[in-house]
């Protein structure tokens, strides 16, 4: 009977201390999953300025990037990988240096062989409007401008999971 008291207790406490976690938002994220997403407008690497308004009824995934930062460079062919296979889809993809130049994300686009589009946010205004630090960073947004997705870092199996939900989306 004790036994049955203690392994109970523990169990509860393993659900009310994991349900805990789950609720705690992240310090360093602004945004959350479920809002409309913040407006901001930005100019790719090709010269076009639009705005999230413009990109509403497609699923858009915004990745935050720096060109120094090694999980960023390790996401990047999977970004164009995705890129390729769903870019002809109600789809768009802007990765956006973070602290970067134009000049910076033109150079870097060209040296990795990137084909989607990127834009530089050299002040951090439109990442101060997701987060406070940590890159790689990714955002989906469905196409009605809600944010169904976030994420930060880098590992091969979130980033499955991401590109699993974009095409549940599509």
């Amino acid at each position: 009977m004790n036994l049955r008291i203690a392994l109970t207790a523990v169990i509860l406490m393993i659900i009310v201390t994991a349900a805990l976690h789950a609720a705690e938002p992240d310090s360093t994220t602004i945004t959350r999953v479920g809002q409309t997403v913040p407006e901001f407008t930005f100019t790719t690497d090709d010269g076009a300025t639009l705005s999230m308004t413009d990109l509403r009824g497609k699923v858009v995934l915004i990745n935050f990037f720096a060109t120094w930062c090694p999980p960023c460079k390790k996401e990047m062919p999977q970004l164009e990988k995705e890129w390729q296979a769903l870019k002809k889809e109600h789809f768009y993809l802007v990765s956006i240096g973070r602290e970067e130049t134009m000049e910076k994300v033109r150079e870097f686009k060209k040296e990795w062989k990137l084909s989607f589009p990127m834009a530089p946010d050299p002040e951090r205004t439109i990442f101060a409007k997701f987060a406070t630090q940590t890159i790689p960073r990714n955002i989906l947004v469905g196409m009605d401008g809600t944010i169904i997705f976030q994420g930060q870092g880098y590992t091969e199996e979130e980033f499955a999971k991401l590109i699993t939900l974009v095409k549940e989306t599509l």
